[in-house]
């Protein structure tokens, strides 16, 4: 019998479906039954498919989904014990208006699964049973409410979609495609006459309608008149060479994006190597509020009476991104640029502060901001790395300059200590060596804690020389350190990532009603990607930075390392929406989500996402 099915042996349980029915009549129905096997992306049913029945999962999770546009939307995920095709019980009642045929949905394995297909001939002899028409109708509801949430869902994003101010606007739809090129020859006295003719600040250079580079006002500024040059000098000895260009089918957070992260101001959009059109800051600042674009502009010449203002203008673009469905992944790269240019003000700001280093130092970040997944501004969680002992004033006045600056700009100080003004947390070469080997040789609780937060540190500022020297110096004392890995990997074991074998959906059937995001789900993902990394010889590096290195490693395969990539972008994005919610309603912070404020698609997705950082925990746990 099945027993992984929930059939057993002796009629001590069965599905709803068979139940009350002796084992010998489950026994001859079963066997008309069709038991398969799919592997994982594996289609189950066909868009197009006739339906046979009804699809019951013995084991593993299914997705059924819609095409559209080279892009599948899941609409449900069903786990073990789930059924697949209610709405072929139309067809099988004769009420059918669709010909048998499921016109855009179809179903594929989302890991390994065992179903059992259950012919119309089967359920025809079952429909007279009570029992069954009972366990059908509970079933049937279920989904149809789960419908109705994801329409409304669907339509609430299809309205913010069509706000024309949407950070998912397409670039062709932002850009201007008159271009006012000129040719390398041309002389700066021309490329000055077109822009006071034309009214524009910037003059693409072409030659055969392929890009060949820019001249700005700014560039006949600074590289003309300030140089003396004649005025029939050719642009090509002006003009930027290296420009920063973005595809049509790019979207305004991506130019965004790129403006930001590069310091410019205009992009030519490119494709097929020729020019199309061109999209400016101005452009960009008229379709979202222009005081907030100007204040982050202005982050690096901030000072310490200004400071704040450029934290509310991120949360604000923060915001708006959110609101306006931008992907996570893209919010968290354009938000932690900002923050960086914020840190690396506050940085020039407490140098100045203290005088010019009397040596050569390195200023490190941690926690959310060494992974680059800080969205609002935490507690600060910073050491400093400086070349010798003799400087050690210095670098303590240093140290609590930098803490002082950044409390400024909003960063609270650290209640465990762990900033550069602290002595265990600055220090020389040798110094933090030791610091090291002393985690390492005594690897006790709070010692491996120390460790786990620092390896999460990220370069932010200083010498590049001093931070490989560091780094090279770390690489080496981990390569004695196997009996700290398996002090890391047993805390590990303590925090196992929790699973939701059942359908979220029957939330009024779990024991559980929330779970803690950061404590539960976050935190063990990060050490297990953190351990795995350094048992392999990668120090440092963002999450995803070291998932990539770890599938170079062969560590691990590449679809498993997008499985993992995806199902940490699905958590990121529910966890940062729960606590910017939280932010907004002027509630205390919290990492605990209660799983009846969630949407349906968010719940599906957290399921899958659980079961697959589950198993890269696994992978980390099979080391020891």
């Amino acid at each position: 019998m099945y027993t992984d099915a929930g059939f057993y042996k002796g009629g001590e349980k069965v599905h709803p479906l068979f139940s009350g029915l002796p084992k010998e009549e489950i026994d001859r129905l079963i066997a008309i039954c069709e038991r398969k096997t799919f592997e994982k992306d594996d289609t189950i049913l066909g868009k197009n498919e006739r339906r046979k029945g009804l699809v019951l999962l013995l084991d593993g999770v299914a997705e059924v989904y819609v095409e559209h546009e080279g892009y599948d939307e899941v609409l449900e995920v069903v786990q073990k014990g789930g059924l697949i095709g209610f709405s072929s019980l139309a067809d099988f009642l004769g009420v059918s208006k669709g010909g048998g045929k499921e016109e855009l949905v179809a179903v594929r394995a989302a890991e390994r699964c065992e179903v059992l297909i259950i012919p119309f001939s089967v359920l025809s002899r079952l429909w007279d049973d009570p029992n069954v028409h009972d366990y059908l109708l509970a079933q049937v509801c279920v989904r149809l409410k789960d419908v109705y949430v994801s329409l409304a869902e669907q339509i609430k994003q299809a309205r913010k979609f069509g706000d024309s101010t949407s950070f998912v606007v397409p670039v062709q739809d932002l850009m201007v495609r008159d271009v006012v090129t000129l040719p390398p020859t041309a002389t700066v006295q021309e490329a000055a006459k077109k822009m006071a003719e034309t009214h524009i600040s910037s003059i693409i250079v072409t030659e055969e309608k392929k890009l060949c580079g820019i001249v700005t006002e700014t560039d006949l500024v600074e590289r003309v008149l300030s140089c003396s040059l004649p005025y029939d000098t050719a642009i090509e000895r002006v003009m930027t060479k290296d420009v920063a260009t973005i595809s049509r089918f790019a979207y305004y957070y991506d130019a965004l994006a790129m403006m930001i992260e590069r310091g410019v101001k205009h992009l030519p959009v490119v494709d097929d190597e020729k020019v199309q059109g061109i999209v400016t800051f101005s452009d960009l600042m008229r379709k979202k509020n222009e005081s907030m674009m100007r204040t982050i502009q202005q982050i690096d010449h901030a000072d310490e009476r200004t400071l704040p203002k450029m934290k509310m203008a991120i949360y604000e673009l923060l915001g708006t991104m959110l609101s306006d469905q931008v992907p996570i992944a893209q919010c968290l790269n354009m938000i932690t640029k900002l923050y960086d240019r914020l840190v690396l003000r506050c940085m020039a700001l407490a140098v100045n502060k203290v005088g010019e280093p009397p040596c050569r130092f390195a200023f490190y970040q941690m926690g959310s901001s060494g992974r680059r997944e800080q969205f609002l501004l935490t507690d600060q969680d910073h050491f400093l790395v400086y070349e010798s002992d003799e400087h050690a004033a210095y670098f303590a006045k240093l140290g609590e300059a930098i803490v002082c600056v950044m409390e400024k700009a909003g960063y609270e100080r650290c209640k465990g200590k762990m900033m550069a003004s602290e002595k265990a947390w600055r220090g020389s070469l040798e110094t933090w060596k030791d610091r090291l080997r002393e985690w390492m040789i005594h690897a006790t609780n709070d010692n491996l804690l120390l460790a786990q937060n620092f390896f999460s540190y990220r370069f932010v500022y200083g010498d590049m020389d001093l931070h490989r020297t560091f780094e090279q110096q770390i690489r080496e004392q981990l390569n004695r350190a196997k009996i700290f890995f398996f002090r890391l990997v047993e805390i590990e074991k303590q925090n196992e990532i929790p699973t939701l074998d059942r359908p979220i959906r029957s939330i009024f059937g779990l024991e559980r009603k929330t779970i803690d995001m950061k404590k539960e789900v976050l935190f063990p993902y990060h050490h297990s990607v953190q351990i795995l990394s350094l048992i392999h010889g990668i120090v440092s590096g963002t999450p995803f930075e070291r998932i990539e290195k770890l599938k170079e490693k062969h560590v691990l395969s590449p679809s498993f390392a997008k499985d993992v990539q995806k199902a940490v972008e699905n958590v990121l994005a529910i966890y940062i929406r729960h606590k910017w919610n939280h932010y907004k309603a002027n509630k205390q912070a919290s990492s605990v989500l209660s799983f009846t404020t969630m949407t349906t698609r968010e719940k599906d997705e957290l399921i899958l996402s659980l079961k697959t950082l589950k198993q890269l925990q696994a992978q980390l746990f099979s080391h020891f």
